[in-house]
């Protein structure tokens, strides 16, 4: 019997947000855009904000009319990541064996390491606790005997839930669950269920595996038939290695100052720089993503004969191919890097990078005190002369 514990960060994006603005606490807060936007859908709302119905994936003008009194706010992605990096950067911690499943959340195989708690729920426990101490946020946290069951049990009791769901319990917890809590059933098959008056969990428990199969498919059948039992017997799969660390920034309205879009380059080169630096990464691969007005989108890379990781050579590079682009409106604009390693392959001015290297690693000694951003370089401000046009 495997022990199975599945981590969710609470309205995540929203507490991020709570956190470095405490003025937003007890508040309908919505990132995504502002009320106005006429491209933008919500990313995440605040559970203040849910209570009027606000949903993610939601288009920001119809969240607007849900709640005119919510504060409206653009997300800010290398935020968001900084902080997921600190929530996974835990979790090797309590298990060896980790699977991401977003930004957000994470499922632990703990089986062989219940022996070193006293209960399951003091392990659920310490893993909260060390998010809360590392971060300031809250995460639900549920523990099953599978993937399946423990998403069930980190949502029984959110926010900043923990719920243990134990062998003995799994019938009695599923019988009254909706058949669109069964992993996998959307709306179209939840629709498909609802005909053939399989209306709760309990309602799939008396058919055969052969009739689920025959009315829907072999595939969605045994899936239905398994999980209604509680049977999942997927493992925890870690994830694979990294291949790209990139950032990239739609804008509210298309802009075409390019002292502007140099700037925002800069910025994304500074995240992206720290990012893998905070993760041990060299790469020797730079992109630029253009995205223009009409929707056209282009990329351009370089590849560099040697491994770095600091903003310098990022945002050279991205500059110099951003440079030979024909500007237009740009919509989007975007910076990742690839060919990735855990060493440094030199240049032939190693001295001159070593200089570079030594004001990027104070730098980064400084935001890791503080936060990132709290020294930058004067590239990334806007200019006298030019700034953002909204």
């Amino acid at each position: 019997m495997r022990t199975i514990m599945h981590v969710d960060m609470d309205a995540f994006f929203a507490a991020v947000e709570v956190l470095d603005n405490p003025e937003y606490a007890g508040k309908p807060l919505i990132i995504g855009g502002y009320k106005d936007s006429p491209r933008g859908v919500v990313s995440t709302a605040s559970y203040e904000a849910r209570k009027f119905g606000v949903r993610s994936a939601m288009p920001l003008r119809q969240a607007a009319v849900l709640c005119p009194q919510g504060i409206f706010i653009p997300g800010r992605m290398y935020r968001y990541q900084e902080v997921s990096e600190q929530v996974m950067g835990i979790f090797p911690e309590f298990s060896p064996v980790v699977e991401p499943l977003s930004i957000d959340e994470a499922f632990l195989d703990m089986t062989g390491c219940e022996h070193f708690y006293s209960s399951l729920e003091e392990m659920g426990l310490r893993l909260k606790q060390r998010i809360k101490e590392e971060t300031g946020l809250t995460a639900s946290v549920g523990i099953a005997p599978n993937k399946f069951l423990a998403k069930l049990a980190s949502d029984w009791r959110k926010p900043d839930g923990l719920f243990v769901l134990r062998p003995q319990e799994v019938q009695g917890f599923l019988r009254d669950l909706p058949v669109s809590k069964l992993w996998g059933v959307g709306k179209k098959s939840a629709a498909l269920l609802h005909q053939l008056n399989l209306y709760y969990i309990r309602d799939i428990l008396p058919h055969s595996l052969s009739w689920l199969q025959e009315k829907l498919g072999t595939a969605l059948g045994t899936q239905v038939y398994n999980l209604a039992r509680g049977i999942d017997d997927r493992p925890v799969t870690p994830v694979r290695d990294v291949q790209s660390v990139g950032h990239e920034i739609t804008f509210p309205e298309d802009q075409e100052s390019f002292p502007f879009l140099r700037q925002q380059l800069a910025k994304m080169s500074e995240k992206v720089g720290w990012r893998l630096r905070q993760q041990g990464l060299y790469a020797r691969t730079v992109s630029i993503k253009v995205r223009f007005g009409d929707f056209k989108t282009i990329t351009r890379s370089h590849t560099l004969d040697y491994s770095f990781n600091d903003d310098d050579t990022i945002f050279r590079e991205a500059l110099h191919l951003l440079e030979q682009v024909k500007l237009k409106p740009v919509r989007l604009l975007g910076v990742s890097v690839s060919s990735l390693s855990t060493g440094a392959q030199l240049s032939l001015f190693s001295g001159e990078e070593s200089s570079a290297s030594r004001i990027t690693q104070a730098m980064d000694a400084i935001n890791r005190k503080y936060s990132h951003g709290t020294i930058t370089r004067g590239r990334t401000l806007p200019s006298p002369e030019e700034g953002p046009r909204h």
